[in-house]
């Protein structure tokens, strides 16, 4: 009886409210639109993805809890990232609330690929062009020293390419830069697979010498389309050496990779590049001063060589060397005359020859009794005859 009494005060109270279904939904309804942000951030796991008459439908989940949310036809046209069943993504929602079946659901705006994901997606990329031997370090070509004309795909414009712009300028204002602009933000990887494909035919045409793939700063998530597995096989496939600089120090892609050299940033793509103009205005300085120092050894050099010449030349002189002939001659017609029979006989000696056979006699053992001999003196020959033979006796033993 009691518990009655209090039932029917309670139906009866003024101050609690009575409603309909349909108002009751509907002021829930406008709560939740009055109360909650028009637009938020969810990160979650997708599960059950499917396309219902255009539209797509999903359950996001972190574990605990899950809600459903759809992307409407019109707006998953400029979707260009489809979630498989398991992926982690951030979205980009509002809450929709269908009064009719007090029914609450996620109506997705933007949706992208979270942090796991992205990494998931890039070890398996990674994985595959290793195993195919596409990435490969040493694969990698070298860069040209002064190259003439780089061909520079980013977004434009972009504070990434206003410093590339400035440092190149700075660094090497000989090389001209072609700026070829490209989307960097979202799943685009096929529009700059397009660009990169139409660049590759053009290389020879455009005579580049290399290509930058720069983007300026950004989330890991952002930089997911340099992880594309078809983009990067076209880096790959470039007729000239390829410089990566994407996101900052500590990202890597797969184009980081697959690239013939990967810098940290935009800007230290086109230091890795172009040369530095002031080292090596000081190495060619260097150069002239060397240059200038073989050519001051080398004259001295040849200076000397022309003075030892001009000498040996004078040595050779005609004039000099017939008066070294006339020297030697003299000497010759000295030493003639010392060693002449005539200057012996001068001196009392005698030339002693066989009358018969004309031969010198020098010995007593060379005549015998009966020989006629020619005695030759300075001033005539006397012939005679041999009487007898007197040997010179032996001389006494000491």
């Amino acid at each position: 009886m009691f518990t009655g009494v209090l039932h029917t005060a309670a139906l009866s109270a003024d101050r609690i409210p009575t409603f309909s279904v349909a108002e009751l939904n509907s002021a829930i309804g406008n709560l939740l639109e009055r109360g909650f942000a028009p637009r938020f951030l969810v990160e979650a796991t997708v599960s059950r993805p499917q396309l219902k008459k255009g539209h797509l439908w999903m359950s996001l989940g972190d574990g605990d809890a899950s809600i459903s949310a759809v992307v409407w036809a019109s707006q998953l046209r400029q979707i260009r990232y489809r979630p498989e069943d398991g992926d982690g993504v951030t979205v980009v929602g509002k809450l929709n609330f269908w009064a009719a079946r007090a029914n609450l659901t996620v109506q997705v705006l933007d949706i992208r690929p979270s942090l796991t994901t992205v990494m998931r997606e890039f070890e398996r990329v990674r994985r595959l062009l290793e195993d195919e031997q596409v990435i490969d370090p040493a694969l990698a070509r070298p860069l040209p020293q002064r190259p003439r004309t780089v061909a520079v795909l980013t977004s434009v414009p972009s504070s990434a390419l206003a410093d590339m712009l400035r440092t190149a300028r700075e660094r090497w204002p000989l090389t001209r830069l072609l700026v070829v602009p490209i989307p960097v933000q979202g799943a685009v990887n096929e529009r700059i697979e397009t660009v990169l494909n139409h660049l590759a035919e053009q290389a020879g045409t455009l005579a580049l010498d290399a290509l930058v793939l720069a983007r300026g700063g950004g989330s890991r998530e952002d930089l997911a389309v340099f992880d594309s597995e078809n983009l990067c096989r076209g880096l790959a496939r470039f007729p000239v050496p390829v410089v990566t600089g994407l996101g900052h120090e500590d990202d890597l892609t797969v184009a980081d990779l697959v690239a013939d050299h990967r810098a940290a940033t935009p800007t230290a793509a086109i230091v890795a590049l172009l040369p530095d103009r002031h080292t090596e205005l000081q190495c060619l300085r260097q150069r002239q001063k060397r240059l200038q120092d073989w050519v001051q050894t080398r004259l001295i050099r040849e200076r000397q060589r022309l003075v030892e010449r001009r000498y040996a030349f004078a040595q050779q002189s005609p004039l000099l060397r017939l008066e070294n002939l006339r020297k030697s001659l003299h000497q010759r017609r000295t030493l003639l005359s010392a060693l002449s029979p005539d200057r012996w006989l001068q001196r009392g000696l005698a030339f002693v020859r066989n009358q018969a056979t004309g031969e010198a006699i020098v010995s007593s053992h060379q005549a015998k009794s009966g020989d006629k001999l020619d005695v030759q003196l300075k001033d005539g020959v006397l012939q005679t005859r041999v009487d007898w033979v007197e040997p010179k006796p032996p001389s006494p033993k000491s």
